[in-house]
């Protein structure tokens, strides 16, 4: 006997007992987009690796560690997308998307891929609910992303979450700041290895590092804060201010940092306040000077993204059940072999017509095997159609709950259709 092939490590099935709560999620997630003007965009699962190299950072530890890269049949160096803004920037840029009314407000929900340790919540493909605003610099754009993701999380009922932000400044700010890095890390204590070779080239990289000796000596390490221009102190006192208004309530975390290079400005994050670990939800921010240096206009822009695994996982622990839809509104089951076309007749104008959940025999059972299959299916309603319904005139519809029946006129042909699709609809909105 052949060995079973199994799914590789850190990826998973989402089968039918767990692909409704995911559908949940995704509705909510498509729906509040379309009340705050967000349009979907769907890029490719991979990219040109140079793609990510420029826009992530090559010194972040998603290039370094995490990426599936390989080379195709061409020798080109191609990568399976590690998060999402650059493949969305990279098509705003390449389609001229930018070109019509500003802002522009894209979403999308999407598979990624990491190579890293499988742990709860969190897989080597794992999918995202993000979006991307172009145009706006006005604080007030930060202030309604973030009032769009905590609006998401109240429609799922989500609760103990915290709201961490922070400025990471312009590039005048960083420099100054990332000499100042240099200068404490020099002398801070010992580094992991990748943070050694980082310190002169990118220091910013050390702080965001998991390692324990890196967080050690980031321990007492300047803050962004201290170093940021006018400019970006008046731009984050603006967003303090709306969010103040909109009673969103937050924490001002100033070694937020975020692992990706291309942010500027204003950073945020959603934690679970009771998880242990890895307990953010939600990470975003402002990346201002990404569309420039991927090779298109300057174009401020800002987004997010919000993991779909740990959604669930939360949902899960906080007790928030998910309503599981009905799977068989009505099973049609037929007594002899001449009432099958009629059966499949009525089923078919049950599911085009009625938008009604409709089963019937497909496997040659019989009607005893039939009703049994319909209790499986776990049917809220079972019509038998035979010789004795045809000699009446009347088929029975059965509440296969309470047993109570509903006596359903039998016509020829296309006239019983109608009648017994109107009974029957009529018969489930009760």
């Amino acid at each position: 006997m052949r060995s079973i092939i199994k799914a590789q490590r850190g990826v998973r099935d989402i089968l039918p007992k767990d692909s409704y709560k995911w559908r949940f999620i995704e509705d909510v997630a498509r729906n509040l987009s379309a009340s705050f003007g967000f349009k979907e965009i769907r890029t490719p699962v991979f990219e040109s690796t140079e793609l990510f190299e420029r826009s992530v950072g090559d010194e972040t530890d998603v290039v370094q560690k995490e990426m599936y890269t390989f080379l195709d049949k061409g020798k080109r160096s191609i990568t399976l997308r590690p998060e999402g803004t650059a493949g969305v920037v990279r098509s705003v840029i390449e389609n001229s998307v930018f070109g019509g009314a500003l802002p522009l407000k894209l979403f999308y929900i999407n598979s990624f891929y990491r190579y890293e340790k499988p742990q709860a919540g969190r897989y080597r493909e794992f999918y995202q609910f993000g979006a991307e605003v172009f145009g706006p610099e006005s604080p007030q754009a930060d202030a309604e992303v973030i009032l769009f993701i905590s609006s998401f999380f109240d429609e799922l009922g989500i609760k103990n979450l915290a709201l961490k932000i922070n400025s990471i400044g312009c590039t005048l700010c960083r420099e100054r700041y990332s000499v100042a890095l240099k200068g404490y890390f020099s002398t801070a204590g010992d580094l992991c290895e990748h943070c050694a070779q980082r310190l002169h080239r990118n220091p910013f990289r050390i702080l965001d590092c998991k390692d324990e000796k890196c967080r050690n000596a980031s321990r007492d390490a300047p803050v962004i804060t201290e170093f940021l221009c006018k400019e970006c102190v008046d731009h984050f006192d603006l967003l303090k201010s709306y969010l103040d208004s909109l009673k969103i309530s937050y924490i001002v975390d100033p070694r937020a940092v975020r692992g990706l290079d291309y942010y500027t400005k204003t950073v945020f994050e959603f934690v679970d306040t009771f998880s242990r670990g890895q307990n953010s939800v939600c990470g975003g921010g402002r990346y201002d000077n990404l569309t420039e240096q991927m090779g298109g206009p300057k174009l401020p822009a800002l987004g997010f993204a919000v993991g779909m695994e740990r959604l669930l996982l939360m949902m899960e622990q906080q007790n928030l059940e998910i309503q599981k839809p009905q799977d068989c509104d009505i099973y049609i089951a037929n007594a002899a072999e001449e009432f099958k076309l009629t059966t499949m007749k009525l089923s078919f104008i049950l599911r085009v017509f009625g938008k009604i959940n409709c089963e019937y025999d497909i496997s040659d059972k019989n009607l005893r095997s039939q009703v049994r299959h319909a209790d499986k299916l776990g049917a809220r309603f079972l019509l038998v159609i035979g010789q004795k319904e045809k000699d009446s005139g009347f088929g029975i519809v059965k509440n296969m709950k309470t047993k109570e029946t509903l006596k359903v006129p039998l016509f020829p042909d296309d006239d019983f259709l109608k009648a017994a699709r109107n009974i029957i609809l009529a018969h489930l909105a009760q």
